[in-house]
Formats: C-alpha cells, sequence, structure tokens
C-alpha cells in the first residue's frame, strides 16, 4: 500500500496544483513511483480524445509512469464551479466510493500518491459530503497550500484549525506566491511559520506563463515532509 497525501488548499486558485506538481517532480527525483490524483475536477476542456481538466493533465504528464486520464481523473465536470452544483447541472452524482475505487487502484502501482482537492477544504460534493468527509473516511494525511496574499493568515490558521478539530495531521505546508510583488512576504511567512503546527516544506515564487513548465522540485524540502 501506497503513502497518500491530500492536497489542500487556503482558497479555490491558491496554486493546489503546481504544488502538487512539484512534489510529485520532487519525489520522482529521488526515484520514488509517484502517481497524481485529482479525484474530482470542475471546468474542462474539449479535446479530441474528450472532456479534460487542465490541472488533471498536469498531475498526468507529472506523475512518474505512464497512466490514463480515467485513472488521474474519474470524475470531472464540464462547469466549473464547485463539484456539487456542476453534478447537478449535469443530472449525475459523485459517489465517494468512487473516489476511494480510484485511490485504491494508484496506490496498488504507486509507491506515493499526491491527491489534489478542489477548492478549499469544504467543498461540497452533493447535498450531505464535503470532500473533506472522504478525506476523514480515508484516513489521509494533508498538505496545506496557503496562497500568499492579504488575507493568507487568517485563511491558514482557521483551515489548521478545523483539521485539528477533525483529527486530520496537517504533515506540512507549501507557500505559493500568487503576487508578483508583495512587500510583506517575509512577515508573512514568519508569522506563518511561527502559528502553524506543521513544518514548511515548500516555497514556490511567482511563477507566470512559461516559468510555471519550468522544475519545480527545487523549491519542494522533501527532508522536513512529516
Amino acid at each position: 500500500m501506497s503513502k497518500s497525501w491530500f492536497i489542500t488548499g487556503t482558497d479555490t486558485s491558491v496554486g493546489k496544483t503546481i504544488a502538487s506538481c512539484a512534489l510529485l517532480q520532487a519525489l520522482s527525483a529521488k526515484r520514488h513511483r509517484v502517481s497524481g490524483y485529482k479525484p474530482v475536477a470542475s471546468g474542462c476542456d474539449l479535446m479530441p480524445e474528450g472532456w479534460r481538466n487542465s490541472d488533471a493533465l498536469s498531475l498526468q504528464a507529472n506523475s512518474s509512469f505512464s497512466l490514463t486520464y480515467g485513472e488521474v481523473n474519474p470524475v470531472a465536470f464540464k462547469e466549473p464551479t464547485s463539484p456539487h452544483i456542476a453534478a447537478v447541472m449535469e443530472n449525475r452524482q459523485i459517489d465517494i466510493q468512487q473516489l476511494s475505487d480510484g485511490l485504491d487502484r494508484l496506490s496498488q502501482k504507486s509507491d506515493v500518491v499526491i491527491i489534489e482537492g478542489a477548492g478549499g477544504w469544504y467543498t461540497p460534493l452533493n447535498e450531505r459530503e464535503c470532500l473533506s468527509d472522504w478525506v476523514i473516511k480515508e484516513k489521509l494525511n494533508v498538505i496545506l497550500v496557503v496562497g500568499i496574499k492579504l488575507g493568507c493568515i487568517n485563511h491558514a490558521l482557521l483551515t489548521q484549525r478545523v483539521l485539528m478539530s477533525e483529527n486530520i495531521h496537517l504533515s506540512g505546508w507549501i507557500a505559493n506566491s500568487i503576487e508578483a510583488r508583495n512587500t510583506h512576504y517575509n512577515a508573512y511567512i514568519d508569522t506563518l511559520k511561527s502559528r502553524l503546527n506543521a513544518p514548511l516544506i515548500g516555497e514556490i515564487p511567482y511563477l507566470s506563463g512559461k516559468q510555471k513548465s519550468a522544475p519545480l522540485a527545487q523549491y519542494i524540502y522533501l527532508n522536513q515532509l512529516v
């Protein structure tokens, strides 16, 4: 059975995908057999192969061995909105057992599975369940991606408090700089270091355009991951 980490964020669009890809690259460089997993994705583009989500394609490309798109992303919706809304729009239901089955299949062929969430911690899947319920069911350890901007300290501390209340282990956090210029970057990082009860395992600088396809492993501190 492989080791799995669930990648959540302080909000949507804070860099979960680039952080997940950085982790995949860093683990691959250590000769681990690693796979990326995006159990639920909203927002797809029509390609010759069918509807595809760009985040899932990035995880597929950065896995250390060949995976089909369906293995990486078993549940995909066209509309870029919360999964429970997208599911209603397509007259579909999300069954968390399908997410577990997909994880089991990847775990059987991987040393490590990096699982990218959708949105923040409490992303609804249906009328009853959130993606966090699935994480709890699977007893997954969590890595938190903090998008460094005004408000990130509050968002990070609120997420940590929720994880603690639900007995979820926070293995580490990754700082992702999402602004080209941030005068208070160092102050934010120092505050988060002192208040988050988990090690900083990566700092990703602001990357734009083609920079995002550059090697990312250099920004991850695997020796800090617990």
